[in-house]
């Protein structure tokens, strides 16, 4: 049996979307800008939050005004991201259980390290290291955050399960050589999962110990 789980973090252990939309609103209105919807800020989130806020910014806006909107989004979501976040239900069952089986956990995920840490600590006690994106580490799929993780849990790549919910999660464990395990309650669809070729899912996250245990 495999010993370590990396997590990604949006949308697979944390439902941050409705935060994630409000903030981008709050940077959009701030710059007279459009604003997005929810549909729109699904299908843009999975790179980090600089590439969330320049999918969401009008089509040719310039860097300068980029740089502004990025500026307002951290300003918001800093005192916001939690009004509406919360783990997924079973989630936090589910990570206890890997804990009480010996099983090593981590997240690697590419939202900022200003706003991953402050809240995967107070959610999430039971994981043993958390990396986000930041000055030496940079956005998957990049598998240098795997690899840092791996590194600090004392854990080799063939130890390891990636667990994720998007077509950036799968080409990071591809990156990394680690095999995937998609959720199906995040941010994509079983049906958008499998048209990348994916076909290792679960439905619940009790299912996770399960599959560990097979």
């Amino acid at each position: 049996m495999k010993n370590t789980v990396i997590f990604d973090l949006d949308g697979t252990l944390l439902n941050t979307l409705e935060d994630l939309r409000d903030a981008v609103n709050f940077a959009m209105r701030s710059c007279s800008f459009p604003e997005r919807t929810f549909e729109e800020v699904r299908r843009f989130v999975g790179n980090g939050v600089r590439m969330l806020v320049k999918r969401a910014v009008p089509e040719n806006t310039s860097e300068e005004d980029f740089e502004k909107a990025y500026s307002f989004f951290r300003e918001y979501y800093k005192e916001n991201m939690e009004n509406h976040t919360r783990p997924y239900d079973g989630v936090c069952e589910m990570l206890e259980s890997l804990k009480n089986n010996g099983i090593k956990t981590a997240i690697v995920t590419n939202k900022a390290d200003f706003a991953a840490i402050p809240l995967c600590k107070r959610m999430f006690p039971q994981v043993d290291v958390v990396i986000g994106v930041s000055s030496e580490i940079v956005p998957k799929p990049d598998p240098c955050g795997v690899y840092k993780a791996l590194e600090m849990l004392g854990s080799k790549g063939e130890d390891a399960y990636y667990v994720g919910d998007s077509e950036v999660d799968a080409e990071t464990a591809r990156n990394s050589g680690l095999e995937l395990i998609c959720v199906l309650w995040g941010f994509r669809s079983k049906n958008e999962l499998e048209q990348l070729g994916l076909d290792r899912f679960i439905s619940t996250p009790d299912e996770l110990l399960k599959l560990l245990k097979a």
